[in-house]
């Protein structure tokens, strides 16, 4: 009886050591594939200081005087040389003129109390710290959409992201490149969070590092038009130096391509809820024309960037839950 219960035993552990190889091996093979996520990023703007923006001071608007400074010799404000006429000395044209101008400078005041009352206040600039809207948007595309990721390359190669027009261009060529291939859209999603200029810079680098986190390696740049390329023959295993020469084969048709577009726009800006794909079209049109002036900040991310390297639905399911599809 003691016997079979060892046997038993040993043939329950024997299941386990070879369930626990398959499952380390299993593992060790996804952190493998995983180690092959290539990414490319373009970026640039800044929230303050040098090279960024910075939200103009409160200005206090002061009214100018009536009259260019006759009524206020000496910067007198309302003194006797205005009051005396209103009271009859020095009567005559300027009793009456001095009434005018007093009831007209009365009615500014009441004014200005109506307005401040109103919470409009006297502040004609920019507040010191303004909304900031940042908006995410994710497309999901078949691989056939190969010829994008040129698209993407190319405006990498020759962008210029210091410049307000520049970083302008960049988003309104990627959101141009990701409209021509409409055919090969899968997955949709992003959305506008609206946030104050001082946490403005915080919740976009957020937003920037969840994405950056999912290469293992961004094998092309351009941030703040400092161009950098880490594709050579050993950063990523080609064809032929894979140890399943049909692993590529295998994962083909389950191939994807995913752009990320991040902007941080002064004022209030949305883009629609992506439930469809007339909603994503829309989408797309809206942050690519977002003007200039109004820009602080965007980046462009998309992987794989690199030629060999594969997005399976698997990495899609792991890495991008929130994606809808189209």
């Amino acid at each position: 009886m003691r016997n079979k219960l060892k046997q038993t035993i040993k043939s329950l552990f024997k299941i386990f050591l070879l369930f626990s190889l398959v499952l380390t091996l299993a593992l060790s093979h996804a952190d493998g594939a995983l180690a092959a996520r290539s990414g490319g990023r373009i970026g640039g703007g800044g929230f303050g200081g040098r090279g960024g923006f910075r939200a103009p001071s409160s200005r206090t608007y002061t009214p100018a005087r009536p009259g260019g400074g006759g009524y206020y010799p000496g910067g007198g404000g309302f003194g006797f040389p205005f009051l005396i006429p209103f009271w009859g000395i020095g009567g005559g044209f300027g009793g009456i003129f001095s009434i005018l101008i007093f009831f007209a400078i009365a009615n500014f005041l009441v004014q200005t109390f109506r307005r401040v009352s109103n919470g409009e206040g006297e502040d004609v600039g920019y507040s010191s710290n303004p909304a900031v809207s940042v908006t995410r948007l994710q497309v999901g595309l078949l691989a056939q959409a190969r010829g994008l990721q040129d698209e993407l390359n190319k405006i990498a190669e020759s962008a210029d992201t210091n410049s307000p027009e520049g970083r302008a261009e960049i988003l309104q060529e990627a959101s141009l490149a990701l409209l021509r291939h409409p055919e090969y859209w899968v997955y949709g999603g992003g959305g506008t969070q609206q946030v104050k200029l001082n946490a403005a810079e915080g919740q976009f680098n957020r937003l920037s590092l969840a994405e950056r986190s999912k290469f293992s390696e961004e094998t092309l740049s351009n941030v703040n038009n400092q161009l950098k390329s880490a594709l050579d023959k050993d950063a990523l295993p080609a064809a032929d130096q894979i140890d399943n020469p049909t692993q590529l084969i295998s994962e083909g048709p389950g191939e994807y391509l995913i752009v990320t577009l991040l902007a941080a726009t002064l004022g209030k800006f949305e883009i629609p809820a992506i439930n469809s794909s007339d909603d994503l079209r829309q989408a797309l049109r809206r942050i690519g024309g977002i003007p200039g002036d109004q820009l602080l900040a965007i980046e462009v991310l998309w992987t794989p960037q690199a030629e060999g390297d594969t997005l399976t639905s698997d990495d899609i399911l792991a890495e991008y839950t929130d994606l809808k599809l189209m």
